[in-house]
């Protein structure tokens, strides 16, 4: 009867760590252009279509990829940014926040 009960105990413990890594591991969904925060900072998934008079800020060249702020690995198409919590911005893109890396 122990046995059993260590069986089941340890199955359940595997179980519970396997849930909680693939909780972590699902892709984070991607901002959209339409969010309220991403229309107020003029983030653009593709920095080649910024309103230039609207934001004259940027300039060409800047993506997010080459921002401070973006967390994503060299070469990926996407990566976090902290203003964007819980959520992924395009490398190629642009919002108002851009600073550039040092």
């Amino acid at each position: 009867m122990q046995s059993n009960r260590r069986v089941f105990l340890m199955q359940v413990a595997t179980a519970s760590g396997a849930l909680a890594l693939a909780g972590t591991a699902q892709a984070q969904a991607m901002v959209a252009e339409t969010d309220a925060q991403a229309a107020a900072l003029g983030y653009k998934a593709d920095a080649t279509k910024v309103d230039k008079t609207k934001f004259p800020k940027y300039a060409a060249g800047q993506a997010c990829s080459s921002c401070t702020l973006y967390q994503g690995k060299a070469g990926a198409a996407a990566g976090g940014c902290p203003i964007f919590a819980g959520k992924q911005v395009a490398a190629k893109g642009w919002c108002n926040s851009y600073v550039k890396k040092a």
